[in-house]
């Protein structure tokens, strides 16, 4: 086995599976000839693998487009594979394989692009596996919800924001997203069924149902669209709304379509570099950074681990036990309010406090240690550190008292 060995093979190639193994690495041609298009621009090619990744940031904050997001999807690869590994291995049944996991979360390095925030000293590979993992934990989440529950019960669950994503990652036009939206408003304002609220398995609205949804929307189409359009039968309402709901469908959950293989010509200049049937965690982290720089990262983190372990000794008695049923137990707020005798909105607060007084702690540490200036997108950046070293402590907290 070997690991990806330098900056190119760090920034141009893709895991290969076969099944559920990853087997091998392959070369992308284009972004291959990319990389060394820069590279002889430079007057020293290979330099550090920290100034490639402040490169290809500053080209993706140009051109989120440009090539620099499929060298950031390759450059993340093995930290995607094991954000997914740890969790999948956890899991006592999932439907999707491994492989088949791994792509659903690595087409989210646009939203690891976007939080990430390089003049923060922090390491782009450990902001990743922090927002890997926790989508992740959200899709599966989602998806107990979504494979189960039938298009109507979907269709009252969702969310405008969520649907509307949904159809425009679908390239549908804008107007047409309007008629879709307004046709679901009426479809929520009028259907109102008599099963149990929650249930998964709601059924088709009847037939009056829909001429009074088909109704609503024809009579609401003149004043909420740009474009009204021709009046619509209830059967093109009942249309829209099963193409909405295989449109969230697709969104949350797509199609495994590998991205490690170029389109079209390109496919000829692929190649496979060396057989790589078992990956070690080990082996990665020594890949990750040069040697001072890892000395360093380990350094802030155990002052970071040091700072809110502290701080979780000031926490008062209840607010403590809360916060150790939560992370260390894995209990739900309604479970720990059962379990203490006391309201879910109260135990809500308790651990919004909970987390805003180690935020802080660790925010003026921060400001104190790496001075760094504070404003929302630090904030938000310094909030997933402290999600992320939660989770983890308790977990360790977990494994050590059993």
């Amino acid at each position: 086995m070997r690991s990806r060995q330098n900056i190119t093979e760090q920034f141009t190639t893709f895991l290969q599976f076969d099944t559920d193994k990853a087997i091998s690495w392959a070369v992308d041609a284009r972004l291959h000839r990319n990389l060394i298009n820069c590279q002889t621009r430079l007057s020293q090619p290979e330099v550090s693998e920290s100034f490639w990744v402040c490169y290809w940031y500053k080209v993706w904050q140009e051109k989120p487009e440009s090539l620099a997001r499929g060298h950031f999807s390759a450059y993340l690869q093995e930290v995607c594979y094991w954000a997914v590994h740890k969790i999948v291995t956890n899991l006592s049944s999932t439907q999707h394989t491994l492989s088949d996991c791994f792509q659903m979360v690595i087409i989210r390095v646009d939203k690891v692009l976007k939080g990430f925030k390089p003049n923060l000293n922090f390491n782009l590979k450990n902001y990743a596996s922090a927002i890997f993992s926790s989508e992740f934990k959200e899709m599966l989440r989602s998806q107990n919800e979504i494979d189960i529950c039938t298009n109507w019960r979907l269709l009252r669950k969702l969310t405008q924001k969520r649907l509307v994503e949904s159809l425009q990652n679908q390239g549908i036009h804008e107007d047409v997203i309007q008629r879709y939206v307004l046709a679901w408003k009426c479809y929520q304002a009028l259907y109102a069924p008599k099963q149990i609220v929650g249930t998964r398995k709601l059924s088709r609205p009847d037939d009056a149902t829909w001429t009074a949804i088909a109704q609503l929307y024809n009579f609401q189409r003149q004043t909420q669209l740009s474009q009204p359009g021709p009046e619509c039968s209830q059967e093109t309402i009942e249309k829209w709304l099963i193409i909405s709901a295989q449109a969230v469908r697709d969104y949350l959950y797509p199609n495994m379509i590998s991205l490690n293989v170029s389109v079209g010509e390109e496919n000829s200049g692929d190649e496979y570099i060396d057989i790589v049937p078992q990956l070690k965690q080990e082996s990665l982290m020594t890949e990750i950074l040069a040697q001072e720089e890892l000395l360093d990262r380990q350094s802030q983190q155990a002052q970071i681990s040091n700072v809110l372990v502290t701080a979780l000794t000031e926490l008062d008695p209840e607010a403590h036990n809360i916060i150790q049923l939560y992370y260390r137990e894995g209990l739900t707020q309604q479970q720990i309010a059962q379990q203490l005798g006391i309201k879910q909105y109260t135990i809500s607060r308790r651990l919004a406090k909970v987390k805003d007084f180690l935020l802080l702690k660790l925010v003026t540490w921060s400001q104190q240690s790496l001075h760094i200036s504070l404003n929302s997108l630090v904030l938000n950046y310094v909030s997933t550190i402290l999600e992320e070293w939660l989770q983890t402590y308790y977990h360790h907290s977990l494994s050590e008292s059993t």
